[in-house]
């Protein structure tokens, strides 16, 4: 009866070990991380007469906006199961826990959120649309604002009106766009359709680009000639938001832990496939000067100015496929000023640690376990041998 009894708590310790490690891992190693995060402090631009800059009070609250990218959420094709089983209840579960504790006013992804969307079929669409919706849930207290890449349409050569307005439908707005909130300019670019080749799809976004850009200008101004019937936007440079970086040679110049490896910070990057082109990138900056550029695509972090003036961050994944760290941006945003802080999510490598531990600890019991019985059984033998040779 004894063995029995030390078989069934080695089976509640080795099942606890197990199941802690588990919640562990699959729940409360979320938690800590995020906590660690919070809203960077932004000092409010304040006009003459004690007003911000936009007649609000200078008290009032800036727009707190997380920002993520690269989602590539798999697809039925190329996503193997069990890959796609992990890598989305990893990006539920960190997206959930930042909802809960960070609680942002608004949420923006910055492309390519599917995998596939570039040749899924209609019930392969479905179906990502509806795992995506599950994943991303949201309260009505948070806005999801979600942005086109090349792996949702296809880059230039495989993009058509089919998929763009398939993407548009889904998520109930055109893919450029300005979004305005609490005073603050949020201009959305569809920077797959900035091939520069007068394609219909690149017509139609840079003739929308064009508008924008001189509603905006014209609010800047307060009047001018020409400002007749445009759109009054809040007198204040946009934040600009695309899934393509402006142009630039290389990742050379980017720093940090979540940059892309040394070894592959000096390959050159190719224009209109991994960068926009040092065209359209111009045509932005001149057209609108935003005073801050959020970028996806590359997986990898990075700052870089451009002409010495426009600040450009590049916006890790947020899929542990692509990265051992992913992350995202936290940003305060006022009319006249912003702050940004960066959210480091846990670690694929501890996750890996934690259960691997948990493994050996599992083995090394069991192994223990053994001897123990075997020596148990042992002296046990020995000593009703000892007795049978008495009698």
């Amino acid at each position: 009866m004894a063995r029995f009894g030390v078989r069934w708590l080695l089976a509640a310790v080795l099942m606890l070990l197990l199941g802690g490690a588990f919640f562990f891992c699959e729940y409360l190693i979320y938690f800590p991380a995020i906590l660690k995060c919070a809203w960077p402090r932004v000092e409010h631009a304040r006009g003459g007469g004690g007003e911000g800059i936009d007649g609000r009070p200078p008290d009032s609250p800036p727009v707190r906006a997380m920002v993520l990218s690269d989602t590539h959420l798999l697809g039925a094709v190329g996503g193997h199961w069990f890959d796609k089983l992990r890598r989305e209840w990893q990006m539920e579960r960190a997206f959930q826990t930042a909802l809960w504790l960070l609680r942002p006013e608004v949420v923006f992804i910055l492309g390519d959120i599917f995998d596939e969307g570039k040749w899924s079929s209609k019930q392969n669409w479905e179906d990502d649309v509806r795992r995506f919706h599950r994943m991303f849930r949201h309260s009505g207290d948070t806005e999801l604002v979600v942005l086109v890449g090349n792996h949702d349409i296809g880059f230039h050569y495989e993009m058509d009106w089919f998929k763009l307005q398939r993407f548009e439908k889904v998520f109930n707005a055109s893919s450029t766009r300005m979004v305005t909130k609490n005073g603050v300019n949020f201009l959305l670019v569809n920077t797959v359709a900035l091939h520069g080749d007068g394609c219909p799809i690149c017509q139609a976004v840079e003739k929308e680009l064009i508008r924008l850009s001189k509603d905006l200008n014209c609010s800047l101004q307060s009047s001018g000639d020409g400002c007749g019937g445009t759109q009054v936007y809040p007198p204040t440079p946009p934040i600009m938001l695309q899934h393509y970086p402006l142009y630039r040679v290389s990742d050379a110049g980017c720093t940090g832990t979540d940059a892309a490896p040394p070894g592959e910070r000096h390959l050159l990057f190719r224009e209109k496939y991994d960068v926009l082109s040092k065209e359209a990138s111009q045509r932005l900056l001149q057209w609108f000067k935003p005073r801050l550029i959020l970028s996806g695509h590359t997986h990898s972090g990075c700052e870089v100015l451009h002409d010495n003036k426009y600040p450009e961050v590049s916006v890790p994944s947020f899929s542990w496929r692509n990265r051992n760290n992913p992350s995202f941006i936290l940003a305060s945003v006022s009319p006249g000023s912003y702050a940004l802080s960066k959210c480091f999510l846990p670690e694929e490598s501890t996750v890996i640690n934690v259960y691997t531990s948990t493994g050996g600890c599992l083995v090394l019991l069991v192994l223990v376990h053994c001897l123990w019985m075997k020596g148990l059984l042992q002296c046990l033998s020995l000593c009703l041998l000892g007795k049978h040779k008495s009698l």
